[in-house]
């Protein structure tokens, strides 16, 4: 089974995170990459909805047993690999010529939540699933550039009061916030609701595509800049 698909509606590529809980580790790193990839060679394609199959998890965020074991084993080299590959994701989302739709249709928890704040636009599902930033419950801190993701896809005090209690929150709530753009009934309408969202694209990718360079320049230098002083000495976890 493949880790992530994608197929199309007219002109909107629909990308589907395709496991269970799609947790996030090398093998989803690379399979999403692959995806936006191809996904953007096809010059006909004007904008991407980026979901899941599964009815229940947009995304669980990081395999920490994946993680783990990799430090059981003392293999650095592929959590780097993994770490640095969900970034070169992030920016792809933030830096493709067209714009970018997260359908996000059932938990979406830590890493999850910041993929599809990596998108320019969010929908979610009102009926089921939450959308947490877990990591100060569990010791691990954010990079400098998932921060600024963030803090670029929703109001600065909603991020903070997110970030620093480990909430769930809601659809409805999230689009009281502005963090989506609208809260949906069930999952057949937030497809329906994000596709057709999509459609409504037809902008030249030179230009649209010169607008995110700039709006989202900060952020990718950031990543280059400051994520490797912790990424290189696989500093993830802060103890008591």
């Amino acid at each position: 089974m493949s880790v992530v698909i994608w197929e199309k509606d007219e002109t909107v590529a629909i990308v589907k995170m395709n496991t269970a809980d799609n947790v996030q580790n090398l093998e989803f790193a690379d399979a999403l990459g692959k995806a936006l990839d191809e996904v953007i060679a096809d010059e006909t394609v004007t904008a991407i909805v980026l979901t899941s199959s599964n009815e229940k998890n947009f995304s669980l965020g990081v395999d920490i047993n994946w993680v783990m074991g990799r430090m059981g084993e003392s293999d650095n080299e592929s959590i780097k690999k993994f770490m640095y590959g969900m970034n070169e994701n992030f920016k792809k989302l933030l830096l493709l010529p067209v714009p970018t739709i997260a359908a996000i249709n059932g938990h979406a928890f830590g890493n999850g939540a910041i993929l599809s704040c990596a998108c320019d636009f969010r929908f979610m599902r009102e009926d089921r699933g939450y959308f947490c930033f877990p990591e100060v419950d569990l010791g691990i801190p954010f990079l400098p550039g998932m921060v600024a993701l963030c803090k670029l896809a929703m109001p600065y005090y909603k991020y903070k009061e997110l970030k620093l209690t480990g909430k769930r929150a809601g659809a409805k709530e999230l689009a009281e916030d502005h963090v989506i753009l609208k809260a949906c009934s069930d999952s057949d309408t937030l497809m329906k609701e994000s596709i057709a969202y999509a459609k409504t694209f037809t902008k030249k990718r030179g230009i649209f595509g010169e607008h995110k360079q700039r709006l989202n320049k900060h952020v990718s230098e950031i990543m280059k800049t400051e994520d490797p002083e912790y990424i290189e000495p696989i500093n993830l976890f802060v103890q008591d």
